[in-house]
């Protein structure tokens, strides 16, 4: 049992701006902290999905879009002991710097060819040196450090303290099953953690309804007005409350957010529609603390056959099954119920396409979080698809491990068309 406790722990971390663009600063850091000269040029070589996911979404604290002043900002603002936190209390100093060495054409960003899809190789340069640092198959875990060719052992990345590491694949992989008993006997007091990403999740909400972020998914919907479809019901003020948290972090937002399995917006997807009902429901600490175990650790379970970046939206497919857990949990569903809601949230989510992190995340959490309360009333009801609906098998565990076939098999070539089509706008580097 105390590896689920652990996975929690590893998985369910805090993060300013979107992982991808962040941990490419932190890379970029690692490296120009080894140098004590002016940097001369900076070179990134990257897999597609962190091209992907960086290339549109905001970064906090610069009303700046992208790679180039996330990388940047990485060379100047040296504090890779921040890891995901890296930018925050960036200052207008810092923020001018970066844009002077951009200004200079000190950047190079170039497309990786390599089959991790979680890849950053930054080389920086100084007039007598070179640094190179490496970070693959999760934002933090630092792979590869060097000096002028010479390896550097790399700080212990907070998530690999004494936690469950990569290689720990069964506990990774769980199961529903062994999830609900978790969340189900484990003391309260382990789980208090959880509180303070859901305080942290629900401020970011909270902005994101009263801002004018994105497209503004989340605000116009919790507006009422003769344009606004939607009312003022239960499961609107939750599907607001979740897509307002994403409008905001997408479009550069300076607030943390708690991230699940390596993505702020899974986090968000996962545990604000769970936060939202047990505010409305009037759920105490203990209660909403499990829920929001069980939707993390679905989540993390899900995210496990998908992969860590994927050409299938995780905040979508993933956070969304976790939510739904998360929401009958709330109602007193059973376990049986619970998996009936995974199965009716895959049915209805499972096509669900990455197209990088940006501003239209919201709408796509949007979708999800709506997927995720009707598969829970109709879970609640009991019921759920059958062996004769599409990827749908009887038992949950077969239906989940489809998703990695689908991924595996079935859209193999999807994140290369992805790329080019966004890589075919121009100018997006």
């Amino acid at each position: 049992m105390s590896s689920l406790l652990e996975i929690l722990h590893k998985e369910v971390v805090p993060a300013e701006g979107c992982t991808e663009p962040i941990a490419v600063a932190y890379a970029v850091s690692l490296a120009a902290e080894l140098l004590e000269e002016d940097i001369t040029s900076i070179r990134l070589q990257l897999s597609g999905n962190i091209i992907k996911n960086a290339m549109g979404v905001g970064i906090p604290g610069t009303g700046q879009t992208g790679l180039p002043i996330a990388a940047a900002l990485g060379a100047v603002v040296g504090r890779s002991h921040k890891e995901l936190e890296i930018l925050s209390n960036l200052t207008p100093a810092e923020l001018k710097q970066a844009n002077e060495l951009l200004d200079r054409g000190l950047l190079e960003v170039e497309l990786k060819d390599t089959p991790e899809k979680l890849y950053i190789e930054a080389r920086v340069y100084s007039p007598n040196h070179t640094a190179t640092a490496i970070i693959a198959g999760e934002h933090t875990h630092i792979d590869f450090l060097s000096l002028d060719g010479k390896k550097i052992t790399p700080p212990k990345s907070k998530a690999d303290c004494g936690k469950a590491g990569q290689s720990d694949s069964g506990a990774y992989a769980g199961s529903v099953d062994r999830i609900f008993e978790f969340i189900d006997t484990v003391p309260f007091q382990d789980l208090r953690f959880l509180l303070e990403g859901a305080r942290m999740n629900k401020a970011i909400s909270d902005e994101g309804l009263r801002g004018n972020y994105g497209l503004q998914v989340g605000k116009k919907m919790s507006q009422q007005s003769v344009v606004n479809l939607f009312g003022n019901d239960v499961a609107s003020r939750i599907i607001a409350a979740t897509a307002a948290a994403s409008d905001a972090r997408m479009d550069g937002s300076a607030m943390p957010v708690m991230t699940t399995a390596g993505s702020g917006n899974q986090g968000i997807a996962c545990t604000l529609p769970v936060i939202a009902l047990a505010e409305l429901l009037g759920k105490d600490e203990e209660r909403l603390a499990r829920a929001l175990a069980l939707s993390n650790l679905v989540t993390i379970h899900i995210k496990h056959y998908i992969g860590r970046l994927s050409p299938l939206c995780g905040s979508g497919i993933a956070g969304g099954v976790g939510a739904n857990s998360g929401i009958i949990y709330l109602m007193g569903g059973s376990l049986a119920q619970i998996k009936h809601g995974i199965q009716n949230t895959i049915a209805s989510l499972s096509g669900m396409i990455c197209d990088g992190a940006k501003s239209t995340c919201a709408l796509k959490i949007s979708t999800s979080t709506n997927a995720a309360i009707q598969a829970a009333t109709l879970a609640m009801n009991n019921i759920a698809p059958t062996t004769k609906d599409g990827v749908i098998f009887e038992e949950v565990e077969d239906t989940i491990r489809n998703m990695e076939r689908l991924v595996q098999e079935g859209l193999a070539d999807t994140d290369t068309a992805i790329l080019n089509i966004m890589l075919s706008k121009g100018g997006m580097m």
